[in-house]
């Protein structure tokens, strides 16, 4: 077993003493949806646990290895006697567990990075400029060179409204997903969204520039409550919108598995009264741990264009930022 402390200097003001919340962020990227208490914070001064009784902690958990990580931008006396003096004497008390001292934060190109950003963010940048800028981040941080040309946009917006770049991976086009709906929104056709933070995310200013309008149906339908033995309230706002609505061209789903899956049954029912006419993009990336991946699964599989990404992420976010990529590239 491993544990690791971030060690700081602390101070008398409580209200300066955080580093657990660098902890946190620590632990879930190295254990994602883990409880246990494997990044620790601890202080050399003024407050507590200090980096001691965080060694003791970590022992009594059955640590087998600690690494301790000096949290200091300098490589002062804490960092070059205090910390080691105190691994020495852990080692001594506790022979049996192996202790690692890594090299203090330093200087790191990330570290001037965010000194840049706290600098524009004080000067007061323009949001298209934040915006380029943030493009500009995810470029250097990732190695996009072998998303296609006319996948890009679509994969950087979502990394940009989520900051999480496994969408790289996760992301599943079909081959005529970006033309079918670009070609959608300049036809003038409407977007259809299952839940209305969906609705309210997507760029109408963009939108209204061709004659489209977003629909979300779930407040009109007839359930006014979720009714799991029948039919969601988002399922049934999906199958009324598209029974009602012939100018349909893009279903964009960010909330409800139930959503997707009856999008789906619809799309594949060449007799129902509710299937659109003309070619439709579906963006289908329901969040949740419940269908939410099945249905997104079964959407990659099937033979209309879509959008989706195999993963439990996703959400009204994502669905949006997809939509909003997609509006971009029709004024590119």
């Amino acid at each position: 077993m491993e544990r690791i402390i971030i060690a700081g200097h602390g101070s008398s003001g409580k209200g300066a003493n955080s580093i657990e919340h660098t902890a946190g962020l620590l632990h879930g990227m190295i254990h994602p949806g883990c409880s246990s208490g494997c990044v620790k914070a601890a202080y050399l001064r003024f407050a507590r646990p200090d980096l001691m009784e965080a060694i003791t902690s970590c022992v009594r958990e059955g640590a087998e290895r600690v690494i301790v990580h000096p949290y200091f931008l300098s490589s002062g006396t804490h960092v070059t006697r205090d910390i080691p003096a105190i691994i020495r004497k852990a080692e001594a008390m506790y022979p049996d567990v192996e202790f690692i001292c890594t090299a203090h934060l330093g200087v790191h190109d990330r570290i001037a990075r965010v000194v840049l950003e706290r600098i524009e963010a004080a000067t007061g940048l323009a949001p298209g400029e934040i915006e380029k800028k943030s493009f500009e981040i995810i470029s250097d941080e990732i190695d996009l060179s072998d998303v296609p040309v006319e996948r890009l946009p679509v994969v950087k917006r979502v990394i940009h409204t989520t900051a999480d770049f496994e969408y790289k991976t996760s992301l599943v086009f079909h081959p005529d997903a970006v033309r079918t709906g670009i070609a959608a929104i300049k036809a003038g056709r409407d977007i259809l969204t299952d839940v209305e933070m969906v609705r309210t995310g997507i760029n109408k200013r963009l939108l209204n520039r061709w004659g489209g309008r977003v629909v979300c149906s779930i407040q009109d339908s007839e359930l006014k409550v979720q009714d799991t033995e029948k039919m969601t309230r988002a399922e049934r706002g999906i199958m009324e919108a598209l029974k009602e609505n012939g100018n349909i061209g893009i279903i964009a789903i960010g909330n409800a598995p139930t959503a997707l899956l009856k999008t789906i049954d619809i799309l594949n029912n060449a007799a129902n009264t509710s299937r659109p006419a003309g070619p439709l993009l579906v963006i289908g990336v329901p969040v949740g741990f419940v269908r939410a991946v099945e249905s997104k699964s079964l959407l990659a599989a099937q033979d209309f264009p879509f959008i989706t990404n195999l993963s439990r992420k996703g959400g009204s976010a994502v669905a949006a930022a997809i939509v909003n990529a997609l509006l971009n590239l029709t004024v590119a």
